[in-house]
């Protein structure tokens, strides 16, 4: 610290001790009469607070009280409005679900014709006739020929 810092701490420090030599010594009233003095502001001090306090208090409870209802009634449809996703979701799902189970008995229905279709032409197809063969050639394009 330099020399400026310390005598600026000592000078506070021994003005402080003559300001509280010279309070004492030049106080009107006895130390009993200060100190009770003392002890009534605090005490309506502390008094003031906490009836600054309580009306704090009771202001934020009854702003409470009066918004309480729009609460409730919001959340009353906020309910009512889940409730009724959820019986549409049923709904839907139950909907699905024979959609999805009719799809699958005309799709079994159709397989079923069509083997019974393929099992009427076999057995009707002649029986003497051989398969052909099938020959695949394949065939490398040119160079000088452009492809399609």
């Amino acid at each position: 610290m330099s020399k400026k810092t310390v005598g600026f701490i000592l000078g506070s420090i021994v003005g402080a001790a003559a300001g509280v030599v010279a309070g004492v010594m030049l106080a009107p009233r006895s130390g009993a009469e200060s100190r009770a003095m003392a002890a009534d502001a605090m005490n309506d001090a502390w008094d003031s607070a906490v009836d600054t306090y309580e009306r704090g208090a009771s202001v934020v409870n009854d702003k409470l009280n009066a918004v309480r209802p729009t609460v409730d009634a919001k959340t009353d449809e906020l309910r009512a409005k889940v409730d009724l996703a959820r019986e549409r979701m049923d709904q839907l799902r139950d909907s699905l679900s024979e959609a999805v189970a009719t799809a699958s008995d005309q799709v079994k229905d159709a397989a079923s014709a069509v083997a019974d279709r393929v099992s009427a032409m076999t057995d009707a197809a002649p029986a003497e006739a051989p398969a052909e063969a099938v020959h695949v050639e394949v065939v490398e394009a040119d160079e000088e020929t452009p492809e399609a």
